[in-house]
């Protein structure tokens, strides 16, 4: 099994029982992001346009990709991994106030009803494939007494999923402790890679590759100079329903979508999630990190407006799709500190407005940038996904005065 371990910044080489790529000999070529292909966003991002913006944060991945042709579980073919959101870094064990909001609930992100009741998160937010989502979370516990992150007796992490049988051996259960790791311990600030890495490695987002995206939003001074970062696991939607600056970018390039593959004289029972036949049966993560001052129930509306952004790409969150967002504050420090009271600070309701405006449009061009930076895979019994071909994306574009 090939596994990349990425960094932010550097190749991690780690002791697992597999082929660890070297460290690069020669400068890696930038791959193009949304904005250089011409993709007309809205709102000012910040510098390196990613959740990293929000200064603390730290983002790690493990991809795992290997084998090809006919499924055998257990074995492969192998395209998935794990994706690791660190709120303060690793040199930062503070809880920091949280909510989460579910606009389809058919998914999985566990840890969520503490946050519900207690409003903070203690400890990363981990990404993975549906199958995975026990390990993870074990490891996770176990990585946080290591590090010191589980203050308490017990632990209740936050690790969400999205389902990548389409192209990987999804019950071979192939993401393993180690791996989980090593997203951990590879964080890093700085750029984020987008596409097939960490949990999204084996995702489809409207009938094109999709995987891992980022992007962010800074307010200026007079709304507070605040910054909003987002990232989204994107697996969701049908090609139709795409759009990309308001333009229906899915019905203007109809070829390649990867479930036309199947038989739709079979029943929906028989048909893999994702299919024509059985609708939108794809999820997505979204997590969106501030530095503003924003108490659990003003980040619980922030988390609902991810909604906002999925839509503008086309979504409607169809019954089978798990569409399921986290947001949290890295302002506030020591505010869950012992015995209290703790003196806090928020933003007023009346400010807040340009705080959802930054959360809709970095949403919407996160995900975007997740397909954009995503490359044509073949997976389990030869199933491929193309990648949105960006020379057809700006011709479509193009044609629409966009």
């Amino acid at each position: 099994m090939r596994i990349r371990v990425f960094s932010l910044l550097l190749w991690t080489c780690l002791a697992v029982p597999a082929v660890c790529l070297p460290p690069s000999t020669a400068p890696t070529a930038q791959k193009p992001r949304a904005r250089q292909l011409g993709v007309p966003f809205e709102g000012a991002p910040g510098p390196l346009n990613a959740i990293t913006d929000v200064a603390g944060v730290e983002v790690g991945f493990t991809t795992l990709i290997s084998g090809s042709g006919p499924l055998k579980v257990g074995e492969g073919p192998v395209r998935t991994g794990v994706t690791a959101i660190l709120p303060r870094g690793k040199q930062n064990i503070d809880p920091v106030y949280a909510a989460w909001f579910s606009q389809n609930g058919n998914g999985e992100m566990t840890g969520t009803t503490w946050i519900d009741e207690g409003g903070f998160l203690a400890g990363p937010v981990a990404i993975t494939n549906t199958h995975s989502v026990g390990i993870v979370r074990d490891t996770m516990i176990a990585w946080g007494l290591k590090h010191g992150v589980v203050g308490d007796a017990w632990s209740l992490p936050v690790v969400a999923e999205t389902f990548d049988g389409f192209l990987n051996d999804i019950n071979g259960f192939h993401v393993h402790p180690e791996h989980v790791v090593a997203a951990l311990d590879s964080a890093h600030g700085g750029p984020v890679e987008e596409g097939n890495v960490g949990g999204g490695t084996g995702m489809v987002c409207y009938g094109f590759k999709g995987g891992t995206g980022t992007a962010s939003r800074v307010l200026s001074k007079e709304m507070g100079g605040y910054t909003v970062g987002v990232l989204v696991q994107c697996n969701c939607g049908r090609r139709p329903q795409l759009t990309i600056a308001g333009v229906p970018v899915g019905k203007e390039i109809p070829d390649g979508a990867p479930y036309a593959q199947l038989d739709p004289q079979q029943p929906p029972s028989a048909q893999l999630p994702g299919s024509e036949a059985t609708g939108d049966q794809g999820s997505i993560i979204i997590v969106i990190a501030t530095d503003a001052p924003l108490l659990p129930h003003q980040l619980k509306r922030l988390a609902r407006r991810a909604t906002m952004g999925l839509a503008r790409t086309g979504s409607t969150s169809g019954n089978g799709s798990g569409d399921i967002f986290i947001a949290f504050s890295t302002a506030n420090p020591n505010a869950d500190k012992s015995p209290g009271p703790n003196i806090v600070q928020t933003v007023s309701n009346d400010r807040i407005s340009p705080l959802f405006t930054a959360t809709v449009e970095a949403t919407e061009e996160a995900i975007v940038n997740a397909m954009v930076g995503a490359e044509t895979m073949t997976g389990r019994d030869n199933h491929t996904v193309i990648a949105l071909p960006h020379d057809q994306l700006q011709q479509v574009l193009k044609k629409y005065n966009r």
